[in-house]
């Protein structure tokens, strides 16, 4: 290793947080892996210069390149600390043979690679894998299925039911697929990034409202994606395209120890906290940290480095097990740190404010003959998105005052709080509605409203109605054809300071964060065109509505 290389390294080091060390390795690249169906997929092999005989192996299987920036950021961190890292690009991506068709062959090329790994005379066959976002899905793809069993996992900012990042209880995630289907469909062919590009943001500003959808990807990428024709082509409820891509169905008996990082702003941090809960039920050990973090945010990939070294030299090396307590949560707009032993964490009260016909959120029921509250959503000019859980920025809180000001939004507001109030954990409300058509989407909203009046989003939710799927196990059909819908929004660690009050929005969309629903019934990306929704949300006693929110003691 060069000079350069070392000092390289421990300016690396420096920015990700971590101490500072320049233990030698050997860098082998293009290694190449044959998968059983004669593609071969090539990766670059780290390995401690001093070391002699089989190690563990650090696998990390990712589709955007084994150089520069993520090199630096992954695979040489663990390699300066002794670590053997193997770094594969993901089928169709960087030299790897095959087409990259994303989430549906992860599975069966993960497992290869893995049976590859254990027969190296350089391996002893323990293995780990670590990684974020799409190279923690290749994790998920793995981890249930591996036997033996991997050693341990860090699927950070990633989620088992990967397709929630598409379709959020229905609805599509238009802005997000979009953004990452120019991401992708370009990032071989140079240039500056998304977010630093501005004419190529404006394109994909462009084409996001577009109609149709199909050709979204050749207007703002300049060509086809497959991705983004696999997620209009396959967005019908329970398409089985994505069987292959979700594995929240899996036997968890074989999952490894896992240590997660998310951030209560990451698009995955719901589904990854379900998926929290559910290992903890299972009996497998899980660390967990939760920041105030967008999706790819230094500080959240920072984290995750940090507390990953810990977790393989206990796992791998045998150093003693991380301190501290097993979850860890930012409570925002307090500053500081909950520790606690599993999420959700213990000793939350469930309390519940009701929507009221007059506007009020109170902790009173409605009464009899409350006449309900009604508005329009009209996909031609749709409830616009603000802030929020997105993939590019700015996302995360923001004000609300317009999108509150437009005839299409309902607002329910509480009394000033006499105390802070801290949410933490899953937020969810159930909301009484009459859509005037069978297809409509259900957007309701949680927001933090200041002394001054400023409303700014904290968590929300979308639910879609469509025939096929109504009555469901979170959908009730009432006799007067009325529906109760129960709307899951994102979990939370947030504190309601005292003098500020609670406000609730209920809206038929949130666009381009979520594809418009255009009201037909026809595939999402199909029509031209769309029809206006009008919804009388209902808040009497026979009709309620209400949130409940997790109150930490």
């Amino acid at each position: 290793m060069s000079a350069a290389a070392r000092l390289g390294g421990l300016l690396a080091d420096a920015a990700l947080g971590l101490p500072l060390r320049a233990t030698r390795y050997t860098v082998e690249r293009g290694v190449a892996v044959p998968m059983p169906d004669g593609v071969t997929l090539l990766g670059d092999h780290y390995r401690p210069a001093a070391a002699s005989g089989p190690l563990p192996v650090v696998l990390i299987r990712l589709p955007y390149g084994r150089a520069g920036l993520l090199a630096h950021a992954l695979a040489a961190p663990f390699a300066r600390r002794g670590f053997q890292v193997f770094v594969q690009s993901t089928r169709g991506t960087f030299g790897s043979g095959g087409h990259f068709r994303p989430f549906t062959t992860e599975h069966d090329d993960g497992l290869a690679t893995l049976a590859w790994l254990r027969a190296q005379d350089w391996c002893d066959g323990r293995v780990a894998m670590t990684g974020a976002s799409y190279f923690g899905h290749t994790q998920w793809a793995v981890a249930p299925y591996a036997d033996p069993p991997l050693v341990a996992v860090s699927p950070h900012v990633t989620a088992a039911r990967i397709t929630t990042a598409f379709y959020d209880h229905g609805a599509p995630g238009l802005e997000n697929a979009l953004r990452w289907s120019v991401a992708i469909g370009r990032q071989e062919a140079g240039g500056l990034p998304g977010p630093l590009n501005p004419g190529l943001r404006a394109r994909v500003d462009r084409a996001l409202r577009l109609l149709p959808l199909q050709a979204a990807d050749t207007a703002a990428a300049g060509a086809p994606v497959p991705f983004w024709r696999d997620f209009t082509s396959h967005a019908a409820p329970g398409d089985p395209f994505w069987a292959v891509a979700d594995h929240d169905g899996a036997d968890l008996s074989r999952m490894p120890p896992a240590n997660m990082v998310t951030g209560w702003w990451d698009l995955f941090a719901a589904a990854q906290l379900t998926d929290v809960t559910r290992l903890q039920a299972a009996g497998v050990p899980v660390r967990l940290t939760v920041g105030p973090w967008l999706h790819g945010d230094p500080a959240e990939l920072r984290e995750a480095v940090r507390t990953d070294v810990a977790w393989l030299r206990h796992h791998l090396q045998g150093g003693p097990a991380p301190s501290g307590a097993p979850v860890r949560l930012y409570l925002q707009q307090a500053g500081t740190w909950l520790e606690t032993t599993s999420w959700p964490p213990p000793g939350t009260r469930a309390e519940v404010l009701h929507l009221r016909a007059d506007g009020t959120l109170t902790g009173d029921a409605g009464t009899p003959g409350e006449a309900p509250r009604t508005f329009t959503h009209d996909p031609a000019d749709p409830t616009p998105t603000v802030g929020g859980p997105l993939l590019e920025r700015p996302g995360k809180q923001a004000d609300n005052a317009a999108v509150e000001a437009r005839d299409d939004v309902l607002v329910w507001t509480g009394p000033v709080l006499e105390r802070d109030l801290d949410v933490v954990g899953h937020v969810r409300a159930r909301v009484s509605v009459r859509p005037e058509l069978a297809h409509a989407d259900l957007f309701v909203r949680l927001c933090d409203v200041d002394p001054a009046g400023v409303s700014r989003n904290v968590v929300d939710g979308i639910r879609r109605l469509d025939p096929r799927t109504v009555p469901a196990a979170d959908v009730a059909v009432g006799a007067d054809g009325a529906l109760a819908v129960d709307v899951e929004l994102f979990p939370t660690a947030y504190r309601f300071r005292a003098g500020h009050r609670l406000r609730v929005q209920v809206a038929g969309g949130a666009f381009p964060r979520f594809a418009r629903n255009l009201g037909t019934g026809d595939p999402f990306a199909v029509p031209a065109s769309g029809r206006p929704c009008r919804f009388e949300v209902l808040g009497d006693a026979a009709h309620p509505s209400r949130i409940e929110l997790p109150v930490l003691g």
